[in-house]
């Protein structure tokens, strides 16, 4: 890997995990951050397949009162620079994700060292507040999302200091049994990070949609750019009879409670 592909993953890195708290660009996503690893490497497909992966996963990844996701731009960038240095392209996409996911998980540690020290950098920050030093306050502020953005960085040059063949060599000597059991543990994952989201947005309005694109999907030979045309689509149609609906087909008189809770949020927004 040369050394300007290894710049761009350390920078790619350090944006995804500032966007971990900015939530803005969203670069933290594992659709984005390894789509941009894949390419400054020249490996577009395999980081692009594998950031699809790990984002039907991280669907289902959410904070929950005291409760944090495990970290899903460590997840991404990790796992992209292992596939990377491990030079098997598409084949080696299902051993990263099944690495990812302990990743994620330990990811949650350096979260809480960064958020600690930003406890202290806090009541310093207050400190300035009760001067009305506010350039003092922006100046901590840029400091303490950059530390976010190290959190992910430092471990990623760290990834890229282990040489390409130690990497390559440590992925070559797996057994076949651990591979394609590392394989099938990341496809039931897959599932049921995507089994949580729809868990979480089902209603008897939409299950049908859900029935349509899976038989859609399945059974025909469409394009993924068919089937996301269709599924534009039946949303369109979707939005334009329940705002219909909600109006009594009339243009007024409609009821925010339609016992339809994807609708009501949309209506809301």
């Amino acid at each position: 890997m040369s050394a300007i592909s290894m710049i761009l993953i350390v920078i790619v890195a350090f944006f995804a995990g500032m966007e971990g708290i900015l939530d803005e660009f969203e670069f933290h996503q594992p659709l984005i951050a390894c789509t941009l690893i894949g390419l400054v490497t020249g490996q577009l497909t395999a980081g692009l397949i594998l950031g699809g992966s790990l984002q039907m996963i991280a669907l289902g990844w959410a904070n929950i009162g005291a409760a944090v996701a495990p970290d899903a731009a460590l997840a991404s960038v990790a796992s992209a620079i292992i596939l990377v240095q491990g030079g098997q392209g598409r084949a080696g996409v299902s051993s990263a994700i099944a690495i990812a996911i302990p990743l994620a998980v330990a990811g949650l540690f350096l979260t809480m060292i960064v958020r600690t020290i930003t406890v202290a950098i806090i009541h310093i920050m207050d400190a300035a507040a009760e001067k009305g030093n506010y350039r003092t306050i922006d100046m901590w502020q840029v400091i303490c999302i950059c530390l976010q953005g190290l959190r992910i960085a430092i471990p990623a040059a760290l990834l890229l200091i282990i040489p390409a063949s130690q990497v390559r060599a440590l992925l070559e000597a797996m057994p076949k049994w651990l591979s394609d059991g590392m394989a099938i543990g990341g496809g039931m994952v897959v599932a049921v990070g995507y089994a949580m989201v729809i868990n979480m947005m089902a209603s008897s309005e939409v299950w049908p949609f859900f029935a349509i694109g899976f038989a859609l999907a399945a059974l025909t030979d469409l394009t993924l750019i068919a089937i996301g045309t269709i599924g534009l689509s039946m949303a369109l149609m979707y939005l334009k009879l329940d705002e219909h609906g909600s109006n009594g087909g009339n243009g007024g008189g409609g009821n925010n409670n339609t016992g339809d809770p994807l609708g009501d949020i949309l209506d809301d927004y």
